[in-house]
């Protein structure tokens, strides 16, 4: 695969810069955007990783030939439909490669429940985007956003365009500056390659048949403790993705050069080993290059 461009072009004072207005992300601990509550930081290594190093052992980053010059962020960008398996990828790169985390699905998730806190309809374009512009990172970290009501809520708010529009410069602002130490950034979602970071260095959209995502999410519901039935899983998971792939802004879809992995029949260790293998290629023609 060629070497992608790098995502933002350097400014005059050698500073990423992702769109205009976008200041630098402000600093903090890593763990708070890794996942919702930092559940996710330390996640097994396959069988036999020992022999490629210590569980602790990362993936070494290209470095700027310049002292005085900072790197620009490596970024990976995984887009796919829920329950595809993108999120549980995002969080083994970023903890392979050392780089930071963001689940874009949570801005939205956040959005839906603010709206549902205040009473309102997730469903009213005022609402939803007076609610996205008072997301901030700590409300990321709320347990309740892995409620199915509020899945089912952010989908309908990630339909409206203010409401995107509201939470792209959250995004951009992510990639551009990750939260320190990461050097790099994973950040997975919808539209990450096609519109939040189009000149990500590596894109991937994660798919699987909807027959399988949905038994995925029965399980994850059920674990939870929560009595449902696969017939209304798969009824809201194909009315989710009817919704994602047909709105007007940023439909789900893959970016025209991303690398796509249909993980229906595929282990989820053999799917982190091939995106794996593709991140650590694409680091080292970056590497290379400068």
């Amino acid at each position: 695969m060629n070497a992608k461009k790098p995502l933002c072009l350097p400014s005059p004072a050698n500073e990423p810069n992702c769109g205009p207005g976008v200041p630098p992300w402000p600093g903090g601990p890593q763990t708070a955007w890794e996942a919702p509550g930092g559940r996710a930081q330390n996640l097994p290594r396959r069988a036999g990783a020992e022999r490629e190093g210590s569980s602790t052992q990362r993936e070494s980053l290209p470095r700027s030939r310049s002292r005085d010059e900072r790197p620009k962020p490596f970024v990976v960008a995984i887009d796919g439909p829920a329950a595809s398996g993108k999120g549980t990828l995002a969080r083994r790169l970023a903890e392979r490669f050392g780089f930071a985390h963001l689940d874009t699905g949570a801005l939205y998730r956040a959005t839906a429940l603010l709206v549902l806190d205040a009473g309102g309809d997730p469903g009213d374009p005022a609402a939803a985007e007076g609610a996205a512009r008072r997301v901030g990172p700590d409300h990321l970290a709320d347990p309740r956003l892995r409620a199915d009501e509020v899945a089912a809520a952010a989908s309908l708010v990630a339909a409206v365009p203010e409401v995107r529009r509201a939470l792209l410069a959250f995004q951009r602002n992510f990639a551009a500056h990750p939260p320190p130490p990461g050097r790099g950034a994973v950040l997975d979602g919808r539209d990450i390659g096609t519109v939040i970071c189009p000149t990500a260095d590596v894109k991937l959209f994660v798919t699987a048949s909807t027959e399988t995502r949905a038994s995925r999410r029965l399980k994850e519901l059920r674990e939870q403790g929560l009595a449902v039935i696969y017939q209304d899983v798969l009824q809201d998971l194909t009315q989710r993705d009817a919704r994602d792939r047909a709105r007007h802004a940023a439909p789900l879809a893959p970016a025209p050069d991303a690398e796509i992995i249909d993980t229906t029949t595929l282990d989820a260790d053999i799917v982190f080993e091939r995106a794996a293998h593709l991140v650590a290629r694409t680091l080292k023609e970056k590497e290379w290059q400068q």
